[in-house]
């Protein structure tokens, strides 16, 4: 089944296969093993004999370079995403890593201000130590990343929807004024997922995912997942994997292949119970402001509609009051979770300031916009109208009628 899914079929011209279709059927064909099992099996062998030295049997030769598990996930992320190659790391930061070994001393980046805590963190403190600068701009405003652009300029790394604010970057204007200067771009496409969102049509180079969110989808693997349709860069990033050897075991690939059977069934469900909650947030006196890309309210709402099929599970809203009221939210959820991550069938509940965000300097969290007050909803699976209840019930507990 080819990537790119283009088929005739009956003499018509057909688009196939469709997005459940891929998720599916994409790289798991049965034939590739030899007991045709229609579940893919995990391969845990090492190292792989060869016909003669040299002479590779299936292309295997040692599982840090190769792995016929790790080799279906990436297939299988690859077509979802719209792509032609996918790779898979143990982790989402091992894959930033990855993407940031293609530089050398000298190059610079241009990032998004508004990053994962992670992220900005190893671009700041680990990458800039590599002799690699960092330029941190709102790239909401492409005017601000054609003004960045330099000689030395080798990639742009944007995220949209960012997290924790859930901020939109154009990805096709990004890409066309990036292109212009032979620059790569690199798109986080973790809060939206393949189902939403596909970078790689908007002309991103790379499309990134912590694929331990939503295309996992159930909390119990760590994981990065990479997609490319550009043979150069897949081929430096494949070497890299192999050279560096951040790769994930076969388990955890077996994990993520079998939880992408489902994605389109949950973000389904994650994008509905997000619009009841953050709808129910902006009729609640308690709230300031709720920020969801689904909302009409939101900034860049057109650009949401342009841009991506649906709006994801995620939500932020400013509770009244301060830290004391943000605090005693979480003491009042029963639903919700207070725990780090998100994208998982749970419903998370997290304080950014002090939990995912807390390794942004506090001067760089008060220019973004991330406060005290700022909570981050992951929206789960769950029935719709417990979630609406429980956060209802934690603002009426937690904000006092004298604050309204």
């Amino acid at each position: 089944m080819a990537a790119n899914g283009n088929q005739c079929l009956d003499s018509e011209e057909t688009t196939f296969p469709g997005f459940a279709t891929a998720a599916l059927h994409a790289g798991q064909e049965p034939e590739q093993w030899a007991s045709n099992s229609v579940v893919p099996l995990i391969s845990l062998s090492t190292t792989y004999k060869q016909h003669a030295p040299g002479q590779l049997a299936a292309g295997y030769e040692y599982s840090r370079g190769g792995n016929p598990t790790r080799k279906v996930l990436e297939t299988c992320i690859a077509s979802i995403e719209g792509g032609k190659y996918g790779l898979a790391f143990a982790s989402g930061l091992a894959a930033t890593t990855a993407i940031s070994q293609m530089l050398k001393v000298g190059d610079s980046i241009i990032c998004m201000d508004d990053l994962y805590g992670g992220t900005n963190r190893f671009f700041n403190r680990i990458l800039v130590n590599s002799g690699i600068k960092v330029k941190m701009v709102d790239a909401c405003d492409v005017s601000c990343i054609e003004a960045a652009i330099d000689a030395t300029t080798k990639m742009i790394w944007i995220e949209t929807p960012t997290n924790p604010t859930l901020k939109l970057v154009d990805i096709e204007a990004v890409c066309k004024v990036a292109h212009l200067h032979d620059i790569f771009v690199v798109t986080d496409n973790t809060f939206a997922s393949p189902y939403f969102q596909r970078p790689l049509d908007f002309g991103a180079d790379i499309v990134y995912h912590s694929a331990t969110k939503y295309v996992n989808g159930h909390s119990d693997v760590v994981m990065g997942l990479i997609a490319t349709n550009r043979e150069d860069i897949k081929d430096k990033l494949h070497f890299i994997q192999y050279a560096s050897g951040g790769v994930p075991s076969p388990f955890d690939c077996f994990l993520v292949n079998r939880g992408i059977k489902t994605l389109h069934v949950r973000m389904r469900t994650h994008e509905k119970n997000a619009f009841a909650v953050a709808r129910a947030l902006e009729a609640n006196p308690r709230v300031v402001k709720v920020t969801y890309p689904g909302l009409p309210s939101h900034p860049q709402h057109e650009l949401a509609k342009k841009q991506m099929k649906g709006f994801s599970g995620m939500v932020t809203f400013r509770i009244k009051g301060g830290l004391v009221q943000a605090q005693d939210f979480f003491k009042y959820i029963k639903v919700f979770t207070l725990a780090e991550s998100l994208g998982g069938f749970e419903s998370l509940a997290e304080l950014p300031a002090v939990m995912t965000h807390a390794s942004v300097p506090p001067a760089q969290r008060i220019e973004l916009g991330i406060d005290d007050t700022l909570i981050r909803l992951s929206v789960g699976i769950e029935d719709m109208e417990d979630l609406v209840n429980d956060v209802n019930q934690a603002l009426k507990n937690a904000v006092p009628d004298s604050l309204l």
